[in-house]
């Protein structure tokens, strides 16, 4: 893990950035505040009603169960759910074990597992018989001392004496929160999206804690009862529906599945809103052909962040009458920049937001954002990959280009990788893609470089069109990109379109699957 200078230390103290309490202390005292909050989880194959007061029960039952089995402080907690309440249930009584939990997205298949398994070392695993095409196979957790299996009732699916997990929950539950170090380890979470194998995010009590208030108290999250379809085994989506919601007091509303027809008849029958996240999730309601304006209700106040949000998508929205704004964050530093929602209106849409509390941003020679602040992770379980993006002096090297304007927005040009150098002369993707996002039936837009024998490089445009529109012909995007006055060089010069991009469980496009397609012809 990194070193944290030590003037930084004192100065989140002093300011109350950092607390004494740990995560499994925030839960407890905020828990039982409202215990007879709803808490649903609108799923086709295991929907579950109740209160909040009734998952937390089981939670601490499920404490008990671990702690009877030698779990305690430190050890690791693995979960591989869909947005289920057992997930819920896991991700609390790891908390208040002072356990390290590590959650895993579901969709993950038997190679990224075995990568997380074998670099997290957990003693407890708790995942699903099935869920989709995700099928749970033994041999991978041959080696871990305690696995429970959600739906695994019959011994000889889940193999050998593992018990499931209803096997796991004594019936007393376990009293108060088991005494950990706030600066220690709480949270392993494993990224993806420019890396083939994932990157083991380390966070403490601290961070979290943190974060989850910079999160409610930021108003990043909408007053209504918000739908959750972000998966719990990311971490944008374990904050926001495992975190956000008991520290603000709200309903939890999950789904295990994101369709958004049956999310806009839950925002009518159940009066559910949409409070943001990538920008998918979003025009994947406003697209659908069942989206009227009594839906409008419910998107009243967007926050986007996880991905880079076009201008376009931020423009459609506010012309629409929806509250816009930008964030910016990673797994590594979650939330770097914002824009409250009550901000001059050039700031919510055009830039990612300004440094919020405790955060400070500066800009390398090459563009390069730096940033340090109390929520910031204490590094990878990889220690070169540690060594790597912190320095001495606690800033974290995002990868990400961007500009500050004289207002200390920050607006998000690019990342270093996905820079085309093209004869010579670097080529934003970022720029590209907006330009495409404003040609007529164009729904998403994504450009990369591929090999070319003559400039080393060139810009491919690989794009999702709306139903009912075909691919532009590469005379016609020519055309757009001279009125728009944009250099020659930048125009894309191979375009080719995809159904649907490959992304990671937070909706961003996996930038290096898209790379692959490219470079393989098809």
């Amino acid at each position: 893990m990194r070193t944290i200078p030590d003037e930084l230390v004192r100065r989140y103290l002093e300011q109350g950035w950092w607390t004494s309490d740990t995560l499994g202390d925030l839960l407890a005292r905020e828990l039982s505040a409202q215990p007879q909050l709803e808490f649903r989880v609108h799923s086709a194959v295991r929907p579950y009603s109740g209160t909040v007061g009734e998952v937390e029960n089981n939670a601490r039952r499920l404490a008990a169960g671990l702690h009877r089995r030698g779990v305690g402080p430190g050890d690791v907690v693995a979960m591989q759910l869909p947005n289920w309440v057992e997930a819920a249930v896991t991700f609390w009584a790891s908390a208040f074990l002072g356990a390290v939990v590590v959650p895993i997205v579901h969709f993950y298949g038997r190679k990224e597992l075995t990568h997380i398994l074998g670099d997290a070392k957990p003693k407890v695993f708790i995942t699903a018989e099935s869920f989709g095409r995700m099928q749970f196979e033994p041999d991978l957790a041959a080696d871990i001392e305690i696995v429970g299996v959600v739906g695994g009732n019959d011994p000889g699916v889940v193999g050998g004496e593992n018990p499931t997990f209803d096997d796991l929950l004594d019936d007393e539950p376990l009293q108060g929160v088991l005494p950990t170090d706030p600066a220690g380890p709480t949270l392993f979470a494993y990224t993806s999206g420019t890396t083939s194998a994932p990157k083991g995010v380390i966070h403490s009590h601290r961070s979290l804690v943190h974060e989850t208030h910079q999160l409610v108290g930021q108003n990043m999250m909408d007053t209504g009862k918000m739908l959750i379809a972000t998966p719990v085994g990311h971490f944008i989506g374990m904050v926001g529906a495992l975190l956000m919601p008991v520290l603000a007091r709200h309903p939890i509303h999950l789904t295990d599945v994101w369709d958004p027809g049956v999310a806009l008849k839950l925002m009518l029958s159940d009066g559910l809103a949409l409070g943001g996240g990538p920008p998918y999730f979003v025009t994947s309601l406003l697209d659908h052909p069942d989206f009227t304006t009594e839906h409008l209700a419910g998107v009243r106040t967007v926050g986007l962040g996880g991905s880079t949000v076009p201008i376009a998508v931020t423009r459609r929205l506010a012309d629409l009458g929806i509250n816009t704004y930008r964030s910016y964050g990673s797994t590594e530093h979650p939330s770097i920049t914002g824009s409250r929602w009550d901000a001059a209106e050039d700031k919510r849409l055009y830039t990612d937001g300004c440094p919020l509390s405790g955060v400070e941003v500066k800009l390398g020679e090459d563009g390069e954002i730096l940033s340090r602040g109390p929520d910031l992770c204490l590094g990878y379980t990889d220690d070169a990959l540690t060594a790597k993006a912190f320095d001495a002096d606690g800033w974290y090297h995002t990868g990400d280009i961007g500009i500050l304007d004289q207002d200390g927005y920050l607006t998000i040009t690019d990342r270093k990788s996905d820079i085309i150098i093209r004869g010579g002369e670097n080529i934003s993707a970022v720029e590209v893609e907006e330009a495409l996002l404003a040609m007529p039936g164009v729904a998403e837009a994504v450009v990369v470089a591929a090999p070319d024998p003559r400039t080393g490089e060139h810009a491919t445009a690989v794009l999702r069109m709306h139903s009912g529109h075909d691919l532009p012909s590469l005379e016609e995007v020519r055309a757009h990109f001279e009125a728009s006055g944009m250099a020659r060089q930048k125009w894309p010069e191979e375009l080719k379109q995809v159904d649907e991009f490959p992304r990671t469980a937070s909706g961003k496009v996996q930038k290096f699957k898209v790379r692959q397609l490219v470079s393989s012809g098809r």
